[in-house]
């Protein structure tokens, strides 16, 4: 009967008011389950939200040290909760991941205040190093190849689309396309180079 009562009543092995806070914000729940799992092993005390609403209201309750962010949430910009959650702490270390990369959204992470931007797929390893990461890498090889035409319009249309704030009624104006024609391109995920 000892037993069982000193089992329950065990402390965990790691103390979570000590470690390091971490939010992780994407929409994808399986994707968050197993980021968290891997995130904790990594000694982090995570708590996860599935769009900007549930984000903001745990960040303003409680400012995390750390916090990885999916671009695309739903029908949402990521972008717009790296600038929220800077304006609440500065300090916070932001890693952005995305499945849908762009150098238009890599740009607007970085200015608007994350650590990194990656892409997907990504491991807890490369977020690790990620966060650790304080400058940049002047020894980053340039491509020998210029972009593809496909990655090369990927890359206007996102620019396009950021400069006019995620607008797409905006964008497909100024890109003279079909708003639906817009979505389909914007749905697609872009090309690899």
């Amino acid at each position: 009967m000892s037993d069982i009562n000193s089992m329950t009543n065990e402390q965990p092995l790691v103390d979570t008011d000590e470690c390091p806070s971490l939010l992780i914000v994407d929409d994808d729940h399986v994707f968050c389950d197993v980021l968290t799992k891997a995130m904790t092993k990594r000694g982090f005390s995570v708590t996860c939200a599935y769009d900007i609403e549930q984000a903001l209201a745990f960040a303003s309750n409680s400012t995390s040290e750390y916090a990885i962010i999916d671009l695309k949430l739903a029908n949402e910009s990521g972008l717009v909760l790296v600038e929220k959650l800077k304006i609440l702490d500065p300090g916070t270390r932001i890693v952005m991941l995305t499945g849908y990369a762009s150098i238009a959204t890599a740009v607007e992470a970085i200015k608007l205040g994350a650590t990194h931007y990656l892409a997907k797929p990504v491991d807890a390893d490369e977020i690790m190093t990620a966060f650790e990461r304080t400058a940049g890498d002047t020894e980053t090889p340039i491509s020998a190849n210029p972009l593809s035409v496909g990655r090369l319009e990927w890359e206007y249309i996102h620019r396009i689309l950021a400069e006019n704030d995620n607008n797409i009624s905006v964008t497909a104006r100024i890109l003279n396309m079909h708003r639906r024609t817009l979505q389909r391109k914007l749905a697609k995920r872009p090309h690899r180079e």
